[in-house]
């Protein structure tokens, strides 16, 4: 019987089954950051069990509140600092190295195709976009892979989603992801696989593909997954190429890990993406969503152009394309965050920097803050933001606040509106 590509994973990875449903894998990477990660560092320690399974395999990083902002948070990075210290975790990204975890652990090769991760992050189902089954855990969970490099699934029911048809011109990745999940809500996936294929995603580079994989987990996926090809295989040539003779070797590898064609799947949705227009969340949930051309006018009073979802290199590009040699409307702020010191470096580099300042923008370093209303942008009570971020919850980015998810564009166009509005990159087809 043919497999899928988080089935391959799994048979590859398995170290025990203790039931017929429960596979306990061996893990190629442990990411961790400083929000959940101490809690169970502390707790290993309460129990004698201050180890770690592989410190070369573990990657660590201060993302979410960098600097820290008070005596709480300076606590929580001490306790990372000094475990990775004391166990000698050489890819520890301290102030000043560090970046938003999901953008910066696949820019430094840490991702590869067939690879196992956990990490205690929701949206560690991002790296799912290179081939690999990563997901999101508790701290037991975390304990445990922490400590032993293994870590108990179900077994894996995966729904294969085939993004078809020709994306129009405006629409980007994010559009796609959250016409998905208003499709087939945020239940339609829960503790399910989600494999992303079709020619549009074919066609989409690892940035987009990252953004798609990301919010798997807002329709209830435990990982987002794409079958790694060429595309992939470019990305990571600069960590892999000391194992092949090529590319095209690679490659032959990787494509061990695709879809069988025979491969059984819990369902399968074609999603016709042909007539697509920009999408917006209008809501408190991530499957509320509707075009931006039908929300268009809803005042905002924030623009937030960032995260683990919409931070990357792409993402500044298009919304530097939009805002030059404009000024964003004065009733609105504007907060930009590249994800990573290298995306800061290069959009310096590309002069991306000097126009979102020129427009009136706030360039920030990289954090994940604002994005979960700890820092660098918090709502104020009865405020809106159009972000570009992955959750619209309830209070997500201050208690009060309101959120409209957006692409990259449509955060731009939005805030030289001064209000939710398409960018001038979308023209409606006729």
């Amino acid at each position: 019987m043919g497999q899928t590509v988080a089935e391959k994973i799994f048979a590859s990875h398995v170290v025990d089954q203790p039931s017929k449903e429960v596979f306990v894998l061996r893990l190629d990477a442990v990411f961790c950051h400083e929000i959940t990660t101490p809690p169970a560092i502390m707790d290993l320690m309460a129990r004698g069990k201050d180890r770690v399974f592989d410190p070369s395999r573990i990657k660590a990083v201060i993302d979410h509140v960098t600097p820290a902002k008070d005596s709480k948070t300076a606590t929580q990075g001490k306790i990372m600092r000094d475990w990775a210290h004391r166990h000698g975790i050489g890819d520890f990204f301290d102030i000043g190295r560090n970046g938003v975890c999901h953008a910066l652990f696949p820019e430094q090769g840490f991702v590869r195709p067939g690879y196992t991760i956990i990490m205690g992050d929701s949206h560690t189902c991002t790296h799912g976009a290179f081939g690999a089954f990563a997901a999101g855990v508790g701290t037991t969970d975390l304990e445990v892979g922490i400590l032993k490099g293994v870590c108990a699934f179900k077994k894996p029911q995966t729904i294969r989603i085939d993004i078809t048809g020709r994306l129009p011109a405006g629409v980007f990745a994010k559009d796609v992801i959250l016409s998905v999940i208003g499709r087939i809500g945020v239940n339609g996936a829960t503790d399910k696989v989600i494999e992303f294929g079709g020619p549009v995603v074919r066609e989409m580079d690892m940035e987009e593909r990252m953004t798609l994989c990301n919010m798997a987990v807002e329709a209830g996926a435990t990982s987002g997954i794409c079958a790694p090809d060429m595309t992939t295989v470019k990305y990571l040539w600069p960590f892999v190429k000391q194992e092949f003779e090529s590319p095209e070797a690679a490659l032959r590898e990787y494509l061990h890990l695709a879809p069988d064609p025979d491969a059984t799947y819990d369902k399968v949705i074609t999603h016709d993406v042909s007539g697509l227009s920009p999408q917006a969340t209008y809501g408190y949930k991530p499957d509320q969503v509707r075009p931006v051309a039908e929300l268009e006018g809803t005042p905002i009073d924030q623009v937030y152009l960032g995260s683990c979802t919409n931070g990357r290199l792409g993402d500044l590009r298009v919304a530097a394309r939009i805002l030059a040699g404009k000024r964003i409307n004065p009733k609105v702020r504007m907060i930009v965050s590249p994800a990573t010191p290298q995306i800061f470096t290069r959009a310096l580099e590309e002069g991306l920097i000097e126009t979102f300042l020129k427009a009136g923008a706030c360039v920030t370093n990289p954090t994940c803050g604002a994005c979960l209303g700890m820092s660098n942008g918090v709502l104020a009570e009865g405020e809106v933001c159009a972000a570009t971020t992955n959750r619209n919850f309830n209070g997500r980015m201050g208690k009060g606040g309101m959120i409209h998810l957006v692409s990259p564009a449509t955060a731009a166009a939005s805030a030289l509106a001064g209000h939710l509005a398409n960018s001038e990159l979308y023209r409606e087809e006729k």
